[in-house]
C-alpha cells in the first residue's frame, strides 16, 4: 500500500496524522484534508507527498510504478465520489492541479484548472451542462494554463491572440465572446501550441494529468521558487506536495462565481470580512489582475464608491454560507483565514484555506484583539508575530501635511510609503538597488518571475490587478508598499517610459507610492517617523515580561541612542569606538597618529582626539543614564585610516610638518597583506598602548563628568580580539591604572567592568582561562564566524548564495548564526568561561544579536543579554520573548 497519496473528500477515509502533516503533505493538502473532515464542502481530491517530489528529483525526474498505481487508485476515489470518469467522452471529470508546499510560497507555481479536456471530452461537457458557450471557454482556459505552466510557453502568445480575437469582434470583455468565438480560439491556441513546440497540444488527459505533476514537482526547483526561498529563509529540502481535485466552475453564467477572501482585513486587522470576487470567472481571473475584480461585502463597495455589486448583494444565500464557514474557521483554527471559493449554480465550495499573510500593523491588531476575544491567549498571541515582520512598522511614512503631487489613484495594496527611481523590469530594479539607488518596481502586473526585483525596489506599483493579486499578495509578504490596479498607467517598454495619468515620465524618474491610500504622486515626498504605541506597545509589553534575556543596542552617537532607547533598548551592547574616528574633522589627527614614528609623535595626536572622544562618551552616557554602556577600543585594520591619494598625503604633510614621500614611505611600511589578521584589536593596545590610554581616559572623564549630574552611567570597557589570556591581563592592567588616575583626579569613583570580545576560536578555546581576567564575554560573532569559516564576510556574497542554494549551509552564515560549526565555540566558551567565573556576564554583538534564528540560540545557550542596531531592538525583545516560550515548553 502507498503511503504517500491521500485521497480527502467524498467517502474517503478519516485522514491520519501524516496526511495532516505538513512537511507531508503541505499547507494547501493538510487544510484540504481538515476541511473536508469537519463537513465542508471540499470538492473531493488527491494529495501527492512531499516525499515523493524529493525523491522525483533525487532519482533523475522519473515517476515510480508504485505511484502511478497510487495515482490511478485516487483518480478512481474522485470518480466515485462526483459520479464523472476521467477521459470519459460523455461526462469527462476535470481536476484542478495546485502545488502546497509545507511554507506558503505565493506564486511559485501556478494552478492548472480544467485538466481532462481535449476535443472530444470539451463535446461532452457541453453537453452534460447544457451550456456550449462554457464548455469552449473553459478548454481555452485549460490550453492557455497548461501552455503557460506545463509547457512553458509565454502566456504573453496566447493573451495576444485573444485580445485579437476581441477586437476583430469588436468586444470589449471576454464575457461578451460566444461559444462559437471560444470555438474559434481553441483552434487558434492549438495552432500557436503545434508551431512554437512543433508537436500538437497533447489529447490524452492521462498524458496530460502527469505532465501537471511533473511540472510541480520541476517547479520546486524552478530559479523564482529558489530566489523565494532564499529571499525567506525557507529550507530548500522541503518539496512541495500536488493537489488534485474535482473541478467545480465559477464560469457557469451568472449564478456562478469565484473569489478569494480573508476572514479579517489583512492590512490593517480589522475585523471585517475582506476580499474580492467575480461573477461567471474562473479563480485565476480574479488574483491575475485580467479582470477588476468586485468587492465582497456592501460595506467596501460602498466605502470605495464602486458601482458592480458586492457578493453579499448580489448572492446573499452564497454570501451568507461563506460568512457561516469564516466563523466557523476561524474558531476551528483559531487565526485569520485565506479562502479560495467558487459558487457553482448557486452552491458555495471551498478550494482552499489557510493562515493567511498579513501586514505586521495588521498581525499586531489581530493578535491583541484575539487575545480580548478569548480565541488565544498572550503567550500563542507573542508566538504568533513573526519578528522580522516588525521592520515593516519601524520606518518612516509619508508626512501627512507634506505637499503631494498627486498623479493617480490605485488600489492600497500594501501598505507604508516609498519613494524612488521608476523601473520598468525586475533586472533594472535588481541592478540599480545593487549600486544603492531607491527604485519603485513599475509594472502592468507583476508574475512570479519578478520577485527578485520586489525585493530589491522600495515599493512596487502596477497598472492592473486587485487587492488579492500577485503584486499584493508578494508585496505584503515581504513588507513592501504596494500600489495595484493603478490603471491610469500606460508602460512603454521599448522607450523605457511610463504614462501616468496625462504626464509622461522616464525610467529614472522620482515618484512616490502611498500604500495606505493608493496614491501615486511626482517626486519625493517628507516622511515622518512611526509612532509606536497601541497595539505595537501592548504585544512589546507582553514580550518583555515573558523573555529573559536583555535586549541591548549597537549604537555610537547621541541619536542612535536616543532612537534605540525609544525602541526599548535596555543598554548599549556594542559601541565600536573606531566609527568615532572616521569624521572629517578628526581624521587628520587620527592619520598623524598612525604614521607618527615615535612615541612622542603618536601622544601629541592622541592629545587632539582626547577632548572629542571625551565629548562623544559624556553624549553617550548622557542617554543611556543609568544603563550599562560596553564601549570597544579601538578595533579595526589600519590601512582603513591611511591616506590613498596625493592630495590627502600633501594635507597630511602640511598639518605634521613632514614631507609627502616621507608619509608614503611610514603607509607602504604599515601595509599589510591580510589586514582583517593583522596589527588591529588588542594588538594595537600592546604595541602601542598609549593608544589604548587616552582612550580609557576618554571613557572614565566623561562617565566621571556625566555621574557628577546626578545620572552615573555603568561603563563596561571591551579589550578586543583577545587571543591569549596574557594579552588581556596586560591590558585590563592598563585600563584599571587610568581609572584609578582619573578617578584620583575627579574625586568620583564608578562602578566599571573590563571584559573581553570573543572573536577568535583560540579566544572561545582558551574561555575558562581568560575569563580570570574578564568580567564579561561579548561574543563578536562576525569575526568568531569569518576566522572560524576562513571566509571574508567582505567577499562571501559572491559564493555563500550557491553555497546555500545547495544546501551547503542552510542559511548566510553572516545573516543567521552557524549553530553547528560557530555554536559550538559559544557553547564551549560559555561553559569554560562560567565555570572559571560564575558571575561573568555573557552576550552577543554582531549583527546576528538582531536575527531571530541566532537569538534562539542565544536563549538555549544561556546568554544574559542580545545587541542589535536600534532598528532591530523591538524584534530583539519579541524574538527573545518566543525562544524564552519555546524553551520552557520544552
Amino acid at each position: 500500500m502507498n503511503d504517500t497519496v491521500f485521497t480527502f473528500g467524498g467517502d474517503a477515509p478519516h485522514t491520519n496524522a501524516r496526511q495532516k502533516d505538513k512537511t507531508i503533505t503541505g499547507g494547501k493538502g493538510a487544510n484540504l484534508a481538515e476541511m473536508a473532515s469537519i463537513g465542508l464542502p471540499v470538492p473531493p481530491g488527491f494529495t501527492i507527498s512531499t516525499e515523493e517530489c524529493l525523491r522525483y528529483l533525487q532519482q533523475g525526474a522519473d515517476f515510480s510504478d508504485d505511484l502511478r498505481d497510487a495515482v490511478a487508485n485516487a483518480l478512481k476515489h474522485i470518480e466515485k465520489s462526483v459520479g464523472k470518469g476521467f477521459g470519459d467522452e460523455g461526462d469527462p471529470l476535470l481536476v484542478s492541479v495546485r502545488s502546497g508546499a509545507a511554507i506558503s510560497m505565493p506564486g511559485m507555481m501556478d494552478t492548472v484548472l480544467n485538466l481532462g479536456l481535449n476535443d472530444e471530452t470539451v463535446k461532452g461537457l457541453a453537453a452534460t451542462s447544457g451550456d456550449e458557450r462554457f464548455a469552449w471557454d473553459s478548454y481555452r482556459r485549460f490550453i492557455q494554463m497548461y501552455g503557460d505552466v506545463v509547457l512553458d510557453m509565454d502566456h504573453g502568445l496566447f493573451e495576444e491572440a485573444l485580445e485579437i480575437a476581441k477586437e476583430d469582434k469588436g468586444f470589449y470583455s471576454d464575457t461578451e465572446m460566444e461559444a462559437s468565438d471560444w470555438q474559434s480560439l481553441v483552434g487558434e491556441y492549438k495552432r500557436i501550441v503545434s508551431e512554437e513546440l512543433g508537436r500538437e497540444f497533447p489529447q490524452d488527459p492521462h498524458e496530460q494529468l502527469w505532465g501537471a505533476i511533473r511540472a510541480v514537482f520541476d517547479s520546486w526547483d524552478s530559479e523564482r521558487a529558489k530566489v523565494y526561498r532564499r529571499l525567506n529563509d525557507i529550507p530548500h529540502d522541503l518539496g512541495t506536495a500536488v493537489n488534485v481535485q474535482a473541478m467545480v466552475f465559477g464560469n457557469m453564467g451568472d449564478s456562478s462565481a469565484t473569489g478569494v477572501a480573508f476572514t479579517r482585513d489583512p492590512s490593517t486587522g480589522e475585523k471585517a470580512y475582506y476580499g474580492e470576487w467575480l461573477v461567471n470567472a474562473q479563480g485565476e481571473d480574479v488574483v491575475a489582475g485580467i479582470r477588476t475584480p468586485q468587492f465582497l461585502t456592501k460595506a467596501r463597495r460602498e466605502q470605495s464608491g464602486a458601482d458592480k455589486p458586492s457578493m453579499e448583494e448580489a448572492m446573499p444565500e452564497a454570501y451568507a454560507e461563506l460568512a457561516r464557514v469564516f466563523e466557523l474557521l476561524e474558531q476551528h483554527y483559531k487565526d485569520m483565514q485565506d479562502i479560495e471559493f467558487t459558487v457553482q449554480q448557486g452552491q458555495l465550495f471551498l478550494l482552499q484555506t489557510r493562515t493567511g499573510k498579513r501586514t505586521a500593523k495588521a498581525a499586531l491588531k489581530m493578535a491583541v484583539d484575539m487575545v480580548g476575544e478569548g480565541l488565544i491567549d498572550e503567550k500563542t498571541a507573542i508566538l504568533r508575530i513573526d519578528p522580522m515582520a516588525l521592520d515593516q512598522l519601524l520606518h518612516p511614512t509619508l508626512d501627512p501635511d507634506a505637499p503631494r503631487d498627486v498623479l493617480t489613484t490605485g488600489l492600497p495594496a500594501s501598505p507604508g510609503a516609498a519613494s524612488g527611481k521608476i523601473v520598468l523590469d525586475a533586472d533594472t530594479a535588481e541592478l540599480w538597488a545593487g549600486r544603492g539607488e531607491k527604485v519603485i518596481l513599475v509594472r502592468v502586473e507583476t508574475s512570479p518571475e519578478d520577485i527578485h526585483g520586489m525585493h530589491a525596489a522600495q515599493g512596487i506599483l502596477t497598472a492592473r490587478g486587485g487587492m488579492t493579486s500577485h503584486a499584493a499578495v508578494v508585496a505584503r509578504g515581504m513588507g513592501r508598499p504596494c500600489v495595484s490596479g493603478a490603471s491610469a498607467i500606460s508602460i512603454q517598454r521599448d522607450g523605457r517610459t511610463a504614462s501616468i495619468g496625462n504626464r509622461e515620465f522616464k525610467e529614472g524618474d522620482v515618484i512616490t507610492i502611498d500604500g495606505a491610500n493608493g496614491q501615486v504622486m511626482a517626486g519625493e515626498v517628507a516622511t515622518i517617523e512611526p509612532e509606536l504605541a497601541g497595539d505595537f506597545g501592548t504585544i512589546m509589553e507582553w514580550a518583555d515580561t515573558h523573555r529573559r534575556m536583555k535586549v541591548r543596542t549597537n549604537a555610537e552617537t547621541e541619536a542612535d541612542c536616543r532612537m534605540a532607547l525609544s525602541f526599548g533598548t535596555e543598554g548599549i551592547g556594542l559601541c565600536r569606538t573606531e566609527h568615532m574616528f572616521f569624521d572629517a574633522d578628526r581624521i587628520s589627527a587620527v592619520r598623524q597618529m598612525i604614521l607618527a614614528e615615535s612615541e612622542e609623535g603618536r601622544r601629541k595626536a592622541l592629545a587632539l582626539l582626547l577632548p572629542e572622544q571625551r565629548a562623544d562618551f559624556e553624549a553617550i552616557f548622557r542617554a543611556m543614564a543609568g544603563h550599562p554602556c560596553t564601549i570597544r577600543l579601538l578595533d579595526p585594520p589600519l590601512h582603513e585610516f591611511l591616506p590613498t591619494g596625493d592630495e590627502e598625503f600633501a594635507e597630511l604633510a602640511q598639518a605634521t610638518g613632514r614631507s609627502a614621500e616621507q608619509l608614503k614611505r611610514r603607509a607602504a611600511e604599515l601595509h599589510e597583506f591580510n589586514p582583517m589578521l593583522g596589527h588591529r584589536g588588542c594588538r594595537l593596545g600592546i604595541t602601542f598602548p598609549e593608544i589604548y590610554e587616552m582612550q580609557a581616559r576618554a571613557i572614565f572623564e566623561a562617565a566621571c563628568a556625566v555621574a557628577g549630574n546626578g545620572d552615573a552611567p555603568v561603563p563596561e570597557v571591551m579589550i578586543p580580539l583577545v587571543a591569549t589570556r596574557r594579552e588581556l591581563e596586560i591590558l585590563r592592567a592598563l585600563v584599571d591604572d587610568v581609572a584609578k588616575a582619573v578617578f584620583s583626579e575627579t574625586g568620583v569613583a564608578l562602578e566599571y567592568l573590563v571584559g573581553t570580545m570573543i572573536e577568535l576560536p583560540r579566544a572561545a578555546l582558551m574561555a575558562g582561562e581568560i575569563a580570570q581576567e574578564a568580567e564579561f564575554f561579548s561574543f563578536g560573532t562576525n569575526d568568531l564566524t569569518q576566522t572560524t569559516l576562513g571566509v571574508s564576510r567582505d567577499d562571501a556574497g559572491r559564493f555563500l548564495t550557491t553555497y546555500v542554494e545547495r544546501g551547503i549551509f542552510p542559511r548566510d552564515p553572516f545573516v543567521s548564526l552557524d549553530i553547528e560549526g560557530v555554536g559550538q565555540l559559544v557553547e564551549l566558551a560559555t561553559q569554560r568561561g562560567r565555570k572559571s567565573r560564575p558571575q561573568i556576564k555573557l552576550g552577543i554583538c554582531g549583527e546576528h544579536g538582531g536575527d531571530p534564528a541566532s537569538i534562539a540560540f542565544c536563549e538555549a545557550t544561556g546568554l544574559d543579554y542580545v545587541s542589535a542596531s536600534p532598528y532591530r531592538v523591538p524584534i530583539a525583545r519579541l524574538a527573545a520573548a518566543q525562544a524564552s516560550l519555546r524553551d520552557g515548553a520544552k
